[in-house]
C-alpha cells in the first residue's frame, strides 16, 4: 500500500520548481534546496569546484555578510547545513516555523546573488578550508582515501564518477576568480534547482513565500547538460592494493549497477541488505560468526542518475586470517546468492528492514524534504516519496536472484584492499 503524504507542485516563471508538502505535527519547516551540479558536472582540471562552491555559499551574498547565515539562522533557532555529491549539491535547513520567510530570504540572496560578494580573500579563505578538509577526512586517516580508490576502479578514467568530490590539490589550487564566476553563471540557476517546503507550512503559503524571494531571481537559459551514457557491469575485475598505517586489513569489494529508478537497482539495493545489511545477514553469519574471518561486515549502495550507480561489500580481516581466506568467502556468497533466490524467512527480514528504514527517515522532515528534492531534481517524480516502499516491497525472490547474477559476481568486481604495514607479506 502507498503511502499517503501530501505533495504539491508548482514551477516559477523562472523556472524553479517548488514542491510543498505540508506536515503540522511539529511547528517547524525543512527548507530544502537541489542544485543539480556536482562532481560530475566538473571539467578536466577544475575538480573539487562543485564542493568548493559549497562552502563559498556560507561567505556571504549581495545583502548577507560573512559568516550571518549560519549565525542569523542559528540565532532564530534552525540547524543547517550543506553537502556536495556527484550529482548535486544541496542546502538544507529546519527552521522554527516563524523564521521561515529569514531562511528564504537568505537562500534567495544566495542562490541569485552569491556573485556580488566572491572576492579573492574568501575565495583563498574558503579553498584553505577544503584542503584542510581534504587532509583531515581523507589524507591522514586509516582508509581515508578508499572511496577515490573505489570510483577511480569501478568507472573508468574520464568518466564523471571517476573522481570523487573533494577534487585534487592542483585542481582547487589552480581555481581562479574567473574559473568561479564561470561556474556560478553555468549552474547555480532558478530552472536548475528545486526548493522543498515540507512541514507547517500551507501549500499555497509556501508557493507564496517560494514566488516571493525567489520569484524575482532572474530567468538564465542554459544548453541541457547530455545524459551520461549508461555503463555496463564490470566484466573483468579490477584490483587495487594499498599497504598503509591501518589498524586491520580490509577489503572493499565494488560493483557497478544499474541506474537510480529501476527495478534492477532496486532488487541490487536489497541483494546487498541480504548479503552484508543486518545481523542476520548471510556475510555477517558466515565470515564473522561462524568462520570468524571478519571483525565485521558492510555494506552501501549509491544510487546515481547517470546511468550506472555504485554498489560496496566491506569487511576488516580478523587477527590470524588473511585476505585471500575472507575474498574468497565472498566470492561464494555471491555465487550462491545467483545461483537461487532468498528464502521467505530471508524475504520477510529485508521487507521488514526496508519497512523500519522508509519509515523512520520519512518520519524526519528534514529526511523527507531531501527525498523530495533528490527525486524532482534527479528524476522528475516528486510523489517519489509515496511508492518508493511499494517499490522496494514488490520486488520479488527471483528478481534479487537474477540481479545478483548479472552484477553481483566475482568477475563483476572492482576490489581495493587496504593492508597494515605488518601484514602485507601475510598473503604474498
Amino acid at each position: 500500500m502507498p503511502l499517503d503524504y501530501q505533495v504539491e507542485t508548482r514551477t516559477l516563471p523562472n523556472g524553479l520548481r517548488v514542491v510543498v508538502a505540508p506536515d503540522h505535527n511539529v511547528p517547524t519547516v525543512a527548507v530544502n534546496l537541489w542544485v543539480a551540479v556536482g562532481s560530475r558536472h566538473e571539467a578536466v582540471g577544475r575538480t573539487g569546484f562543485a564542493h568548493l562552491f559549497e562552502h563559498l555559499m556560507f561567505q556571504g551574498s549581495r545583502n548577507v555578510a560573512e559568516g550571518e547565515h549560519f549565525s542569523r539562522l542559528q540565532a532564530a533557532g534552525a540547524r543547517l547545513n550543506a553537502t556536495t555529491w556527484f550529482d548535486r549539491t544541496n542546502y538544507f535547513e529546519v527552521v522554527p516555523t516563524g523564521a521561515l520567510d529569514l531562511a528564504l530570504w537568505m537562500e534567495a540572496d544566495r542562490h541569485g546573488h552569491l556573485l556580488d560578494a566572491v572576492n579573492q580573500a574568501n575565495l583563498d579563505n574558503q579553498r584553505d578550508v577544503v584542503k584542510e578538509e581534504k587532509r583531515q577526512r581523507y589524507d591522514n586517516r586509516p582508509y581515508g582515501n578508499a572511496l577515490p580508490d573505489i570510483y577511480a576502479a569501478v568507472f573508468p578514467e574520464g568518466h564523471p564518477y571517476h573522481h570523487s568530490t573533494i577534487g585534487s590539490m592542483e585542481d582547487l589550487d589552480a581555481a581562479s576568480l574567473e574559473d568561479v564566476r564561470s561556474f556560478f553563471a553555468a549552474h547555480y540557476r532558478p530552472s536548475n534547482t528545486v526548493l522543498t517546503l515540507c512541514g507547517d507550512v500551507s501549500v499555497e503559503a509556501g508557493f507564496d513565500a517560494a514566488a516571493k524571494y525567489f520569484g524575482d531571481l532572474p530567468t538564465v537559459e542554459r544548453p541541457p547538460v547530455p545524459p551520461t551514457a549508461p555503463l555496463p557491469p564490470l566484466t573483468t575485475p579490477v584490483r587495487v592494493e594499498r599497504v598503509e598505517d591501518v589498524p586491520s586489513d580490509r577489503v572493499y569489494i565494488a560493483f557497478r549497477l544499474p541506474g537510480d529508478r529501476t527495478d534492477d537497482y532496486l532488487a541490487c539495493e536489497l541483494a546487498m541488505d541480504l548479503l552484508a545489511g543486518m545481523a542476520t545477514s548471510r556475510l555477517y553469519r558466515r565470515v564473522v560468526r561462524r568462520e570468524r574471518l571478519a571483525d565485521h561486515v558492510f555494506r552501501s549502495a549509491f544510487g546515481l542518475a547517470g546511468g550506472v550507480s555504485l554498489g560496496m561489500l566491506g569487511a576488516d580481516v580478523a587477527q590470524g586470517h588473511s585476505v585471500a581466506e575472507l575474498e574468497t568467502a565472498v566470492h561464494e556468497e555471491l555465487v550462491t546468492l545467483a545461483a537461487s533466490p532468498p528464502t521467505e524467512e530471508e524475504m520477510q527480514v529485508l521487507r521488514a528492514g526496508a519497512t523500519r528504514d522508509v519509515l523512520q527517515a520519512f518520519a524526519s522532515t528534514q529526511e523527507r524534504a531531501d527525498f523530495i528534492s533528490q527525486y524532482t531534481l534527479l528524476h522528475d517524480d516528486p510523489t517519489y516519496v509515496n511508492t518508493h516502499l511499494e517499490e522496494l516491497l514488490a520486488v520479488t525472490p527471483e528478481q534479487i536472484q537474477q540481479a545478483a547474477a548479472r552484477y553481483l559476481q566475482p568477475d563483476n568486481t572492482a576490489t581495493v584492499v587496504y593492508r597494515r604495514t605488518d601484514s602485507a607479506k601475510d598473503d604474498a
